[in-house]
């Protein structure tokens, strides 16, 4: 027994030190775990934010293509199939600018926004084609506008859908 008494000190060392290095251990455990917990939220926070951001983006592409955005957008010294090459380029060149938003839609959401810009493009040709002889602008855009509200208002309806799928997401 007289052989044991030099360790004691180191025993009791022991003693002490074992629960002091086990609540440490769960401490760091536990910090290490909650840090991961926040940046899966940041994660999702950033994701919910680049989805929102592309719906915004998109629903603002479609407000630009209306008919009633389109007829403002140039000079009225134009002539019609100038006003019809430089309205198609404006949106093209925006719609392309946008096409990356499409990682953070639904797959029927980019379609309808793909359909409508075909639509608006294609209507504006009808129109132009409508006419017999090469028409006054200010005559083009009032049947262009015409044209488009006798037709459904499929940009509203894609804005529409757009606003309900944004408020599934948040």
């Amino acid at each position: 027994m007289t052989e044991l008494i030099p360790f004691l000190p180191y025993a009791f060392a022991l003693i002490i030190a074992i629960p002091f290095l086990v609540l440490l251990r769960h401490f760091v455990y536990s910090y290490v775990k909650l840090k991961n917990q926040e940046l899966k939220m940041l994660s999702v926070k950033s994701n919910s934010e680049n989805k929102t951001h592309s719906y915004e983006r998109m629903t603002l592409f479609l407000e630009r293509i209306k008919p009633s955005n389109l007829i403002l957008k140039f000079d009225k010294d134009l002539a019609a199939h100038e006003f019809l090459f430089l309205t198609e380029k404006t949106i093209n060149e925006e719609f392309e600018y946008n096409s990356s938003q499409q990682l953070y839609l639904t797959k029927s959401s980019w379609q309808n926004i793909v359909d409508s810009k075909i639509a608006i493009i294609d209507l504006l040709h009808k129109t132009y084609e409508s006419f017999s002889s090469s028409p006054d602008i200010g005559e083009f855009k009032t049947v262009f506008i015409m044209n488009y509200m006798s037709e459904d208002d499929y940009i509203g309806a894609t804005i529409e859908d757009l606003r309900r799928e944004i408020l599934i997401i948040a």
